[in-house]
């Protein structure tokens, strides 16, 4: 049996061909033993099952636990709880050690298993979707897990396609359908689909189980634009009917079916489908400031090895010294918090929050968790243009002609033109053909006529050679759909001027003049724009008069070479790219039967080809119809700016960043946008490279290059790729040094390979933005991402870090949350740390009194106690801090330099707060054995009880800006504190706590402690202000 053909390695994943399941085969077998035939054989390819999930009931604890402990710091703490049930090693209660670690554990496998859960039970429910499948015994439904390559599913109006399929048939008599590609592209324009023509013109549903017939599919792979296929029909005589398919006949996974009805034939399942093929797992990204404080966590876990070894050094390694090393490494290991990894978790968590909470930047989505510090330290900005910077709300503006140049102005006159060259027989024209039927003399009317004619022409071209289809709503209202803003702002003109489409599906178009005469077009062929091609045109018959005409438009690097000699459009072309506008050039040429029927048995066999279909195609095309093509025209279309645009960038070049933008516009146009939305700066030049062929022309103009600081470089995508080819050191060295880089015609390849350059040769974090699909890269490669919800989609926002509803909110996002999350999380990381050496200090402090010996100062309740319940609502609280006002980070986006600098989480910082550390640990341990040597017995509550004042009056020391939490924070702590003494008498004895001998003595070494710190601040802020002390007065 070899209906189904898979590879032989199924991993390998090949081409297949796939027979149809023909009841006409079988005619000996049994319906029963056709489908468990066919069945046996299905099970060759993989299961069409959705499997997201990270674990299963097995692996889930084993890698959950190794996830966690192949960090070195809760390795170190693992070890660390471990050595408590060694009996030589015990220090105190186990669960002082083993519960924080516990803890942690706890709080990441429970975050971790709900999320998974929620991960299957959403498997679980795609899984289980049911659909209908058309078998031999007829319809009957199936679950999405149990469909195979070679079934035939019925797929209804919204409803999800659950496998990659070939579009065999729709309720729609043209055979055609939408779908919607949202949840696969991101993209929210409609995509047409078309049946495969001989399946669509069977009888019913049922004929397709007689059918001998098979489909041939390429291997999977993850390009969704693309597929190369055959249908092949084995008809009665003699020979096979082979019709070629391609990704317009196909349906993908996780699209959703907009129009009719729909059954598909499925040729990829599982893994071997595009959607599942284009689920990435992007690396989680790690902040510069985790970087950091892990380097800092290397420091402290050395000074905790310095200061056991100390302790036995200074003894003399007297006794089993190396047992008394370990003692002391575990009397020490709170030096290495383990809670900073859980505070600035929580931290992040609440940066996010805020985030997608503030109401000036609705819409905001914080999609990594885990990098809100990097918004405080971003250098380069790397952006798109069109629905970045611009709305992609297109509007045509100019219709050039060559001789006529008509503006938003003169629009009229091309509907009053529009009008006489449609008019009955009072033209004097023919009206198919355009040519003149009236006397040869010239004169005023016919000066008119000519020019009536060719407005005629060029608007009819607009509104024929596109892919824009209107679809009527439920509530009655037409709209367009299309998968370029472009294509549909073309054919909103051509309604405003007079020529409305009102009828589209891929036999037929319908135009309708002013006058309400219906114009009707055999659409013949298509030719979809791509990025390669750079155009795109069709093939149309007029049914009027019968007459056969190929239009194209495209980009005019493109065009200029297909269209017939002129003299003046590569010179309008630059005039309105200094403008602004997108060009789109618009030609035509008439063909005679005789040559489309060439054409058209030339293109056929090209189609079916089965090795390099695309080129061959594209060959024939060129060949026979792009080749001295009548130039009717050239169309300018506005991208208008998005709104705060130019203040943003102001003030996000008055911030210190670099802003390079990267786009696949002409130079002349992302000039004009670059100087209109004040990228440039007035007093800046601008520095052109474009067009250059070798290598030495490109050292050439590095060298110019290399001597100009203040200018913006406008580079073109073939320059940037031979600097990238030959001179990519020299070339990154003398950009990066530039304020703005404008770089056009770009590739999506080449924007990401510019960002990864970028970050590798500066070290410097960068942000890029995008809208569209062909950002994706650029924003998966940036240090932060930031996606924008625009008309191009949602691809960009669903894979950025951060998703905004424009590029205004940029400001706030990184003036604003940058700074406090980078501000606040460099304090609360050397709070924290403090909080640690404080205690360990005074731990050393209290050994070395007593003859270096390993005891535990504080234990059990106390040492659990005092980095939570005691001192961690205050030292949290610092997340809400802030150093200026909003209105004054905004007003002065210069303060932004110095969070780039890096200086607010440094070495010098560090070590300022270990030498804080050593004084107050030192103070509090020394002045409570002195002045109360005579009540040595309640060391520890005197010690523990000026230790927790210590920190509740540093945190206040440290808070900028008072918050009621802070103050809430501070007090409840207190009042916990004082409350527990009386549940804790085994560390307190109230009888001598209540005594006025202890309240003088513990407030003159929390003063001794804590005041001198005051007065280093006040000394610093009187002679070493920070930057913006003068702006907040």
């Amino acid at each position: 049996m070899d209906e189904l053909k898979p590879s032989k390695d199924s991993k390998a994943a090949k081409s297949r061909t796939i027979d149809f399941h023909a009841s006409g085969k079988f005619n000996s077998q049994s319906t029963l033993a056709i489908e468990h035939a066919f069945a046996k054989e299905k099970k060759r390819y993989p299961p069409n099952v959705t499997r997201n999930t990270k674990y299963n009931i097995f692996s889930f604890l084993p890698v959950v636990l190794w996830e966690q402990f192949k960090f070195f710091l809760n390795l170190y703490f693992l070890l660390v709880a471990l050595s408590q049930f060694v009996p030589a090693l015990k220090i105190g209660y186990i669960v002082t050690y083993v519960a924080p670690l516990c803890f942690v554990l706890a709080v990441t496998i429970g975050k971790e298993a709900v999320d998974d859960m929620k991960r299957y039970r959403r498997d679980q429910e795609a899984n289980s979707q049911r659909y209908q499948m058309l078998t031999p015994s007829g319809f009957k439904m199936v679950p999405s897990s149990k469909i195979r390559v070679g079934d035939m599913i019925v797929v209804k109006k919204n409803q999800n396609v659950p496998a990659d399929m070939v579009l065999l048939r729709t309720t729609e008599e043209s055979g055609a359908c939408f779908i919607r590609t949202d949840q696969l592209d991101g993209e929210t324009d409609w995509k047409l689909r078309l049946a495969v023509p001989s399946c669509q013109a069977l009888p019913s549903d049922e004929a397709l189980l007689e059918l001998n017939a098979s489909i041939y599919a390429d291997s999977p792979h993850k390009d969704i634009h693309s597929f190369i296929g055959n249908f092949t029909r084995e008809g009665d005589g003699p020979g096979q009917h082979m019709e070629s398919l391609s990704v317009d006949n196909t349906l993908w996974t996780n699209t959703v079916v907009a129009s009719g009805n729909a059954i598909g034939f499925v040729i990829y399942t599982g893994r071997d489908t595009r959607a599942v093929m284009n689920t990435n797992h992007p690396k989680t990204k790690i902040g510069l400031l985790d970087s950091e404080v892990n380097r800092l966590s290397k420091i402290l876990c050395a000074f905790t090895l310095t200061l056991s070894l100390s302790m036995i050094a200074l003894n003399g390694f007297e006794g089993l010294w190396y047992i008394y090393l370990f003692r002391f490494l575990i009397l020490f290991s709170s030096i290495i918090p383990i809670s900073l990894r859980v505070n600035l978790d929580m931290g992040k968590t609440v940066y996010g929050w805020q985030i997608m909470n503030d109401k000036e930047i609705p819409g905001t989505i914080v999609r990594t968790s885990t990098i809100p510090e990097e918004l405080g330290r971003i250098e380069y900005l790397l952006s798109d243009k069109t629905g970045t910077l611009t709305k992609n709300d297109m509007e045509l503006k100019k219709l050039h002609m060559g001789t006529m140049s008509y503006s938003v102005d003169t629009m009229d006159e091309i509907s009053t033109h529009l009008d006489t060259a449609y008019s009955q027989q009072s033209s004097g024209f023919n009206r198919t053909r355009g040519i003149s039927t009236a006397p040869t003399h010239i004169g005023g009317n016919k000066a008119r006529r000519d020019i009536s004619s060719r407005v005629r022409d060029i608007v009819q071209a607009l509104a024929v050679c596109h892919n824009v289809t209107p679809v009527t709503e439920d509530n009655g209202s037409i709209t367009y759909q299309a998968s370029s803003p472009d294509e549909v702002a073309i054919v909103r003109w051509t309604e405003s001027v007079g020529l409305t489409l009102v009828f589209r599906d891929i036999n037929n178009i319908h135009v309708r003049n002013a006058g309400g005469e219906i114009f009707e077009f055999e659409v013949l062929q298509v030719f979809p724009f791509t990025s390669e091609t750079k155009r795109m045109g069709i093939v149309v018959r007029d049914l009027t008069s019968g007459e056969i005409t190929f239009y194209e438009k495209g980009a005019d690097v493109v065009m200029a070479k297909i269209v017939q000699y002129n003299d003046w459009l590569e010179e309008e072309c630059g005039n309105m790219a200094r403008e602004g506008l997108r060009t789109l050039v618009v030609a035509r040429k008439r063909l005679s039967e005789e040559v489309y029927q060439e054409f058209e048995a030339r293109y056929h066999v090209a189609k079916t080809n089965i090795t390099d279909r695309t080129n061959a195609m594209n060959a024939v095309v060129n060949q026979v119809l792009e080749q001295d093509l009548e130039l009717l025209g050239l169309t300018g279309v506005e991208d208008k700016l998005q709104d705060g645009v130019k203040t943003t960038l102001e003030l996000l070049r008055n911030a210190g960043l670099k802003i390079w933008m990267l786009t696949g516009d002409k130079i002349e146009t992302a000039t004009c946008i670059a100087i209109s939305s004040k990228l440039v700066a007035r007093n800046q030049s601008i520095h052109q490279i474009a067009k250059l062929t070798n290598a030495l022309d490109a050292q050439d103009e590095l060298d110019l290059l290399r001597g100009k600081k203040d200018c913006c470089l406008v580079i073109d995508g073939e320059s940037i790729q031979l600097c990238l080819d030959y001179l990519r050191e020299e070339f990154i060295e003398i950009t990066v040094r530039l304020p703005v880089v404008v770089c056009c015609r770009c590739s999506p390849t080449q924007k990401a390979d510019i960002a990864r350059l970028i970050k590798q040769y500066t070290k410097k974090r960068i942000c890029c933005i995008g809208d569209g699909g062909n950002d994706v890269s650029m924003i998966q490669q940036a240090d932060v991402g930031v996606g924008i919800v625009g008309k191009e989609g949602k691809q960009a926002s669903l894979a950025a870090d951060f998703s905004v509803n424009q590029f205004s909110y940029l400001t706030k996002l990184l003036l604003w949350h940058g700074r406090n999350s980078y501000k606040r999380s460099a304090k609360l990381s050397q709070f924290v740390i403090h909080r640690g050496l404080i205690i360990s200090i005074m731990q050393a402090v209290f050994s070395a009194m007593f003859y270096f010996a390993p005891i535990a100062l504080y234990q059990g309740m106390l040492i659990v106690g005092y980095t939570t319940i005691y001192t961690n609502a205050p030292v949290f609280s610092l997340v809400l801090d802030q150093d200026v006002p909003e209105d004054i980070a905004l007003l002065y986006p210069e303060l932004y330099r110095d969070l780039t600098k890096g200086r607010s989480l440094s070495y010098k910082t560090f070590f300022s707060w270990l030498l804080i550390s050593v004084y107050q640990g030192g103070a509090i341990m020394i002045l409570s054995i002195w002045l109360f040597e005579n009540q040595f017995v309640n060391i520890v509550s005197i010690s523990f009880t000026a230790l927790v004042l210590n920190e509740l009056l540093m945190v206040a020391l440290e808070i900028n800006t008072w918050h009621r939490f802070m103050i809430l924070s501070e007090i409840a702590t207190l009042f916990i504190y004082v409350g527990s003494m009386v549940f804790l008498p085994t560390y307190f004895d109230l009888n001598f706590i209540l005594t006025k001998t202890f309240v003088w003595k513990v407030a003159v070494i929390t003063m001794v402690s804590s005041f001198p710190l005051y007065v280093i601040k006040m000394l610093r802020r009187k002679f070493a202000p920070p930057s913006y002390s003068k702006l907040t007065g």
